[in-house]
């Protein structure tokens, strides 16, 4: 199948705006709305690791260095491409970090996403916009099932809540101004679980931890080994962000709305279980379990239903807990070992499994 056909062929030459393309599923994105004949820019902090996906890519787009905090040259920025849509996922990512800068991470989950609706709102070719948040939006009660799209935000640590904040404020602006009434711009959100994948190496994550100690030959030393968490690969949620992203640019209000993007409950696993799994792959691997005391709150149980997605959106998984771990790995190890970059690779062959799955965005 042609690329461009992907997605009803929506994005071939359409101008497209990524906020974050130097982060992980930022530079993901790119890539893969670049296959599909996109018009792509980018605005982001530079990258903030001395090893990067986006420069290791070397995607062909216009990326500008910009932080959401600097109104003013985002809405140039704006006024100069004039994106039809708009894919929002500049943030502060981390939650250990949250712990230590709370100011930051709120101004920037937050007050930048304001930005980014601001000016949205005042370009008036801005048909379409997905936030990605987060599935530590929700208010965690430890429950033993999924947390549905109309459950309660909330969040224990600084960064949780800021997203639940980023989607509450989603939520205010969704009602008051970009309604499809007294405007043609239609705002959605895409909450994901654990995403993972090649060309992650932020700091204080489980693979890019385990990764960075096998590159060197050191093990990881692993704080909560029985905290389960939805693990996903990378691809899978931005199939579900660019699916949204086509319904918004064909006028489909019913789409405008909050969505859940995560895996099967097969890939919930726990830390020790998905670190084993990882092991298997490759063996430079190694981990300790810490018997330190945290530091900080960390949640023990977390799941998403996507009932609402599968049912609605048409969106399900591709890739299943083994093939998203072995590609996990595999990059990695390629990459160490052998100088290579697989990720065009491995969006061809995750397009070419869908095909093969029949999913609704390949017909």
């Amino acid at each position: 199948m042609e690329i461009t056909r992907l997605f009803g062929g929506v994005y071939k030459g359409r101008r497209c705006l990524v906020t974050g393309d130097s982060g992980f599923k930022g530079s993901w994105l790119v890539a893969w709305l670049a296959q599909m004949g996109a018009e792509v820019v980018g605005y982001a902090l530079p990258p903030n690791t001395p090893t990067n996906h986006k420069t290791l890519l070397q995607t062909n787009y216009k990326s500008i260095e910009g932080n959401i905090l600097d109104y003013d040259t985002l809405k140039s920025v704006f006024e100069e491409f004039q994106p039809e849509i708009v894919f929002h996922l500049a943030a502060q990512s981390l939650v250990k970090y949250s712990y230590d800068n709370p100011i930051e991470t709120y101004q920037t989950n937050v007050i930048g996403t304001l930005n980014v609706f601001e000016v949205s709102r005042q370009t008036e070719s801005v048909k379409a916009i997905v936030n990605v948040t987060s599935d530590k939006c929700y208010e965690n009660k430890e429950w033993i099932w999924g947390y549905r799209e109309n459950d309660p935000m909330g969040g224990h640590d600084p960064y949780s809540s800021s997203k639940g904040c980023a989607e509450l404020l989603t939520q205010s602006y969704r009602k008051s101004f970009f309604n499809g009434s007294t405007s043609q711009t239609l705002l959605a959100s895409g909450r994901a679980g654990n995403v993972i994948g090649g060309g992650d190496w932020s700091q204080d994550r489980l693979i890019p931890d385990l990764i960075k100690a096998a590159a060197i030959e050191g093990e990881t030393e692993i704080r909560n080994p029985l905290a389960t968490r939805p693990w996903q690969h990378v691809l899978d949620p931005l199939s579900g962000y660019l699916m949204l992203g086509w319904k918004l640019l064909s006028g489909e209000k019913e789409f405008a709305d909050g969505w859940n993007f995560g895996p099967d409950l097969s890939s919930n696993l726990s830390v020790q279980e998905i670190t084993e799994e990882a092991k298997s792959f490759w063996s430079k691997i190694k981990y300790v379990v810490s018997t330190n005391k945290k530091d900080h709150h960390e949640a023990n149980l977390l799941m998403l239903d996507c009932s609402k997605s599968n049912k609605l959106l048409k969106w399900t998984p591709v890739w299943d807990r083994s093939e998203t771990i072995r590609k996990t790995i595999v990059w990695y190890k390629d990459f160490y070992e052998r100088g290579a970059v697989n990720t065009e690779e491995d969006i061809t062959q995750y397009i070419q499994d869908a095909i093969n799955k029949k999913q609704a965005w390949t017909l």
